[in-house]
């Protein structure tokens, strides 16, 4: 015990806030006001596609959100997602998981141990809910002092990404929102875990969230959670405009499989949809995935939905493209069909079905 809060303590050193405000400012990264002038025909969104590295100190975690965030300012971007589990970098400062992390680890820090551990029930030695119960507080401080400062300083709207938070005995998956001028707008815990998830201890997200901003009304759910039409119903529902979506997904990529999430939820729900992803081979895992932004198939210029989207499934990258909110109201209010709702049916219906899965 005395050597984990020997441990502990160094790291609240080595992360201090002065440190990594100095670290900051001392970049000299040149500021930008990308939300002055804001043309509801044209918002600006960008979605970050980005190789899971194992950072060495704090300051590396810094210098590489600052890149991804300095590259969106410098192409005029307004709203900027982040991938999931984008804390998972700073796994690096522990003790001999730089050596581990891309074996073994996975099992001992990661999430289940993969898919095949999470299918056979496996458990993790050391589960993600504990380790994060530890090194989380830390992490997050980073986190919430580097999106803070980044989003101010380029006056832009960041959705930082997903990171696992402690409160209590409960650990969430928990999306967070910084607006242009530094400030913390919401966050939204991830509600449909994985099996390796639930494996690892962590908790389900007990509700949905839209903000409004000058940007239109934003949600933020995460990755497992566009696999169910009924979360992208129930934000649609709640008004939302545009939905992120980030995502870590630890499997060889898939076309199909990978249909499953944000694409068809788009077209139900007539919203549009900004995907980003973690890639790369770290933790035992090969983690795929393409960053996207998508709308309507009637707002998009080729009719297939996909204003823009990255092709490597393990490259890095920025997909950005420009989003039309007075077209998006038009079309929701002359669409023939996807708008039609039957509210004593699903009144009927629905919180008795829901009751009996529940049990």
């Amino acid at each position: 015990m005395i050597k984990e809060k020997l441990f502990l303590q160094y790291l609240k050193w080595q992360a201090r806030p002065s440190r990594i405000r100095r670290h900051l400012e001392e970049k000299g990264l040149v500021g930008r006001n990308n939300c002055r002038e804001i043309n509801p025909k044209a918002v600006k969104a960008g979605a970050v596609q980005m190789r899971l590295t194992l950072c060495s100190s704090p300051l590396e975690y810094v210098d590489l959100m600052s890149r991804w965030a300095e590259e969106a300012a410098e192409a005029g971007v307004q709203l900027l997602a982040f991938p999931e589990n984008n804390s998972f970098h700073m796994l690096g400062l522990l003790p001999g998981f730089g050596e581990q992390g891309s074996g073994a680890a996975a099992g001992e820090v990661g999430d289940g141990g993969g898919e095949d551990g999470a299918k056979k029930g496996t458990e993790p030695s050391l589960p993600l809910a504990q380790v994060f119960r530890f090194v989380g507080p830390v992490f997050n401080a980073v986190v919430h002092q580097t999106f803070s400062y980044l989003a101010g300083k380029f006056g832009m709207y960041i959705m930082a990404g997903s990171f696992l938070h402690p409160q209590g005995e409960r650990v969430t998956n928990r999306s967070l929102l910084f607006g242009p001028r530094g400030e913390l707008v919401g966050f939204q815990d991830k509600v449909h875990l994985m099996p390796m998830e639930y494996a690892g201890g962590l908790a389900e997200g007990e509700s949905l969230e839209v903000f409004a901003t000058p940007l239109g009304k934003l949600a933020m759910p995460v990755c497992m959670d566009a696999s169910y039409f009924e979360t992208f119903r129930i934000l649609r529902g709640a008004g939302a405009d545009i939905v992120m979506i980030p995502i870590f997904n630890p499997e060889p990529y898939n076309f199909w499989l990978a249909l499953r999430g944000i694409w068809p939820r788009v077209q139900e729900s007539l919203v549009y949809g900004m995907r980003s992803a973690m890639v790369g081979e770290a933790m035992g895992f090969t983690i795929t995935g393409r960053a996207g932004i998508f709308a309507p198939l009637e707002l998009s210029p080729g009719g297939d939905g996909v204003l823009a989207e990255l092709e490597d499934p393990q490259g890095e990258g920025l997909a950005t493209a420009a989003l039309d909110l007075q077209a998006l109201k038009r079309l929701r209010a002359e669409h023939p069909y996807l708008e039609d709702r039957n509210p004593a049916l699903m009144k009927r219906y629905f919180p008795g079905i829901y009751e009996a899965v529940k049990r």
